[in-house]
């Protein structure tokens, strides 16, 4: 475990707190058996603004705290373990990191302090097929270095119906880039997604629609990419460790041919499998984080590592997870089941395991 100082102890410990008093897995249920259109609760999303939770990279001169992203990381990490469902990632980080790396200071002026309130939820819109392909872009930016109109599609925007501003990869003329558009605009048409896991998802079209291009092109893509990469592996993090504590708790009460479940060897082979992998896990995880906020060189792979290490983590330990709770874990009733959908679904974003193995191989020039 990476060592903390004491404000993001604070924060860590502050986030735990909120989880288990205010948004339990109970929460979770009770949002997605409502058919909430968002895919999270506004009241919930209200207050972890209101925490400053949504300003946690964003520089002090634009309403942040500028707190780093190994602070975001512990507090998504937190959100995961009870599955709670917010804008934090797509808005908060994802988007937000766009603005700071490549926005204009009118355009940082305009959207930062907006997103740091939580009065304005922006996503990244990059994915046109099934698959994650960053370089795979067809659509296309026509227009000047201030303003212009971007045409084509995006698949599987997370937070795509509820997001006020998106930020959209297309090709303009220097190549690949990113373009702010206001999701109100004429241009764009959103069609809804529903996905396993219950979370807020769509589909975009762009037909001529407004855009302001932001800085730094290609490059500046992967850099977003990545930290929203390691974003969703920290909040996979949690959802894993807990996936685990559930199970465990089980193997110590569950009795079977007159013994705890907790007693076979089998059993506790595979716990010490999911222990071991989840430590290793964290460790990758942590790393990433702390790169990003130190600015390393080795960004990239680091994140790959950890993105790829945490899916199949997250993979194992949600299987065994239904596995090891028999036929209780199979039902809807029993929490299970969501950590497995979340499993399968945090696990595509931003890149699967094989994407991250394949750009791992290839930044270690295999």
């Amino acid at each position: 475990m990476a060592v903390l100082s004491e404000e993001q102890s604070m924060l860590r410990d502050a986030a735990k707190s909120w989880v288990q008093e205010k948004s339990p897995v109970t929460a979770f249920r009770k949002m997605r058996d409502s058919g909430a259109d968002l895919g999270y609760d506004a009241a919930a999303w209200n207050e972890m603004a209101e925490m400053g939770w949504a300003g946690v990279i964003i520089p002090e001169d634009y309403g942040g705290s500028e707190f780093g992203y190994l602070s975001m990381g512990l507090i998504l990490e937190e959100l995961g373990r009870t599955l709670t469902a917010s804008p934090l990632l797509s808005s908060a980080l994802a988007a937000a990191s766009a603005l700071i790396l490549g926005g204009s200071d009118a355009q940082k002026s305009e959207w930062l302090p907006k997103i740091a309130e939580g009065t304005a939820l922006a996503t990244l819109a990059v994915d046109e097929g099934p698959h994650h392909a960053p370089d795979k872009v067809a659509a296309t930016f026509a227009g000047g270095k201030i303003t212009g109109k971007i045409t084509g599609k995006k698949t599987f925007v997370l937070e795509g119906m509820a997001a006020s501003l998106l930020v959209v990869s297309a090709k303009g003329p220097d190549g690949i880039g990113l373009y702010l558009v206001k999701a109100d605009d004429a241009g764009v048409k959103r069609t809804k997604l529903s996905l396993a896991d219950s979370r807020g998802a769509a589909n975009i079209e762009f037909n001529g629609a407004a855009a302001e291009p932001l800085t730094g092109g290609a490059a500046t893509l992967e850099k977003v990419l990545d930290r929203a990469r390691a974003g969703v592996a920290a909040e996979m993090l949690g959802s894993a460790l807990q996936a685990f504590e559930t199970t465990l708790d089980y193997l110590k009460v569950r009795v079977q041919f007159g013994q705890v479940i907790g007693s076979f060897q089998a059993l506790q082979h595979r716990a010490a499998k999911m222990f071991t992998d989840l430590e290793l896990s964290r460790s990758a995880v942590e790393a990433a984080l702390a790169a990003i906020d130190a600015d390393s060189p080795d960004v990239p792979e680091l994140v790959s590592l950890a993105k790829a290490k945490m899916g199949d983590t997250f993979h194992l330990v949600s299987n065994e997870m239904v596995q090891m709770h028999g036929g209780i874990g199979m039902t809807d009733a029993h929490d299970a089941g969501f950590y497995l959908k979340r499993a399968r679904a945090a696990e595509a974003a931003y890149g699967n395991q094989a994407f991250h193995r394949d750009r791992y191989a290839k930044i270690q020039g295999y």
